[in-house]
């Protein structure tokens, strides 16, 4: 089962020549960080075109493309709500104010290493439709079950965190309810283990190991890169010592029971 490199490679860049157009138009708009939307959706619209230009059982195909463009979708959908509802992301503002007078070059690379990482995300989905098999495997049937909780998990951390913001009364302070007691950053917790049911539906194919790399990637970018970290630096920017005594409390990634923490 050889994947289709060149069909790979013309996706590739698709995505350099979008992200370099948006850099330009968002910059000028002062909207940088409507590139979190153009990202999900340009993994989606990827999963979608590969799915239908692959060489795989055709209802797989079908169920790939239909399950990365319901997740593009979502995703797109809660982060325009968030910036319409926000305005601009501060973590785009801080960079930008870090960047200086170089804030220019410095969001062109940015852009395209967004448009590199959604290319590579979008591989498992490339992969998984191109397995010829005519049949469900029992791990599929799994992986389908993962998917949806994931899902499922995700979705309600994003409600339970939208409930909190909807109180003015919780301005100024940091959400501890519900899986947000566990941890802080439940949605993406479980938006990583989302990724964790694609190499599950890959396994005993000849690409499990490159889409599980991929789902190693995402927890790398997540909590090490490009998630967790701006993230944490934004909320100690906007709510100070009430987010630093979450900090001490709460888990980052991971769920588990909170700590108790004396304060003098």
């Amino acid at each position: 089962m050889d994947l289709p490199w060149s069909l790979a490679l013309q996706a590739l860049v698709a995505l350099v020549v979008l992200m370099a157009l948006a850099n330009f138009v968002l910059g000028r708009l002062e909207r940088r960080g409507h590139v979190d939307l153009l990202w999900a959706a340009a993994i989606g619209i990827q999963a979608v075109l590969f799915a239908s230009l692959s060489q795989g059982w055709a209802p797989r195909r079908i169920a790939v493309a239909a399950l990365a463009a319901f997740w593009a979708l979502r995703l797109s959908w809660h982060l325009a709500q968030r910036l319409g509802r926000d305005g601009e992301d501060g973590r785009y503002l801080a960079m930008e104010q870090a960047a200086g007078d170089r804030a220019g070059v410095f969001f062109f690379g940015f852009f395209q290493m967004q448009a590199v990482a959604a290319w590579v995300f979008a591989l498992p989905f490339l992969a998984l439709s191109q397995d010829p098999t005519e049949a469900w495997r029992p791990l599929e049937i799994l992986a389908l079950a993962w998917w949806l909780l994931s899902l499922g998990g995700n979705s309600l951390a994003d409600r339970q965190l939208d409930r909190w913001r909807a109180n003015p009364d919780n301005r100024g302070k940091t959400c501890r309810e519900g899986l947000w007691a566990w941890s802080r950053h439940p949605n993406y917790f479980f938006e990583w283990l989302l990724w964790c049911a694609y190499p599950i539906a890959a396994w005993g194919t000849p690409t499990f190991g490159m889409v599980l790399g991929i789902a190693l990637l995402m927890l790398v970018m997540i909590t090490k890169v490009s998630g967790i970290p701006f993230t944490e630096q934004q909320a100690l920017r906007s709510r100070g010592e009430d987010y630093r005594r979450y900090q001490q409390q709460t888990s980052a990634f991971f769920p588990r029971p909170p700590r108790h923490v004396t304060h003098n």
